[in-house]
């Protein structure tokens, strides 16, 4: 097997399980939900992780980030355990959890704190009618309740939004309220149509649309920007964003190279919403599977949709999302189709 260089920075998101206490209409996942790793497979598992690393060119890999997720990881009894397994590890490695925020009450919160993860991540799709209308009745309420006590405990706390036709132009709202709550970044990025969500093919953003809510994120950092008070980042660091004024650098996907998804069965994908199963690694070896064809095809800069031939930002772009281009196209290497100038 060719050693690879590896990437300066690694994402590697761990959805424990797909049980969930929400039934979201934009959800990636498909159902029923899949079988889960034991604790002691989970272990096996950093250690292929470590041996993935190890095989890269020595001293370029400055990050290493694990992500748990779910589903709602909160359902998962060996959370804390395995987030304490890590913490105690060697490996310089940073924890972060995503969550739906409905279950985080105070005590959980304190044991985490002491547990020091980069930031929990926290859904917010719109105010609390449009949240509710997608993730259930009282989903909002109680995951404001969540950032409160994480705010509490003292544990950093991000909030994402999903835009889709039927809230995008309550992001300056939903950004309004993480500052409020003391989350450190509120970020955005656009529906994807799979799992469940595929139904919702009608909600995605047109090109216009995705032209003006990149503009519309751009504006709302920029008014965020401006208080010198403000503690959150509202982040525009996402695909195509670099389309509105000050929207800042352009952003290229990263699946399969700095980004790869384990699901709770053991299979590979190089994104969650990219579902293209690479492998398992109960079979064969995470340093094995990062050499799949299709994670050195997603890899190879070279590779650009024949869509963006006469654009002058193809290079860095890459194409924009190839998952929304997966979910549209089914090809992972078409040009987005949210994107105003393919």
């Amino acid at each position: 097997m060719e050693t690879e260089a590896g990437p300066r920075s690694l994402l590697f998101q761990w959805h424990l399980t797909e049980r969930c206490n929400l039934r979201c209409a934009h959800c990636y996942q498909a159902e029923p939900p899949t079988p889960e790793l034991g604790y002691d497979d989970q272990l096996a598992v950093l250690d292929q992780l470590r041996d993935l690393v190890r095989g890269w060119q020595p001293g370029r890999l400055r990050s290493l980030q694990l992500t748990f997720t779910g589903g709602e990881p909160l359902l998962c009894g060996d959370l804390l355990r395995l987030l304490t397994a890590v913490r105690a590890d060697p490996w310089p490695w940073t924890i972060s959890l995503l969550t739906n925020g409905t279950l985080l009450d105070a005590a959980f919160c304190r044991e985490l704190a002491r547990l020091r993860p980069a930031f929990v991540q926290v859904s917010l799709d719109g105010l609390e009618p449009t949240h509710d209308a997608a993730r259930g009745p009282g989903s909002f309420a109680a995951a404001v309740t969540g950032l409160r006590r994480l705010r509490a405990a003292g544990v950093p706390s991000m909030v994402s939004f999903t835009a889709h036709r039927g809230n995008w132009r309550e992001f300056p709202g939903v950004a309004a309220l993480a500052v409020r709550l003391g989350a450190q970044r509120v970020w955005a990025d656009r529906l994807i149509p799979a799992g469940r969500g595929a139904q919702m093919t009608d909600a995605l953003l047109s090109p216009a649309e995705t032209l003006s809510f990149v503009e519309l994120v751009a504006a709302t950092r920029r008014r965020w920007s401006r208080r010198w008070w403000r503690r959150t980042d509202v982040a525009a660091h996402r695909a195509l964003q670099f389309l509105a004024p000050g929207g800042g650098p352009i952003y290229r996907c990263h699946a399969g190279d700095s980004l790869l998804t384990l699901l709770p069965n053991g299979e590979l994908l190089p994104c969650r919403r990219l579902p293209m199963v690479v492998g398992n690694v109960l079979r064969t070896p995470l340093a094995e599977l990062y050499g799949h064809p299709l994670l050195a095809g997603l890899r190879d800069q070279a590779r650009l949709p024949a869509d963006c031939a006469a654009c002058g930002h193809r290079a860095a772009c890459g194409g924009g999302l190839r998952c929304l281009a997966y979910a549209v196209t089914g090809d992972p290497h078409a040009a987005d189709p949210g994107c105003p100038l393919a």
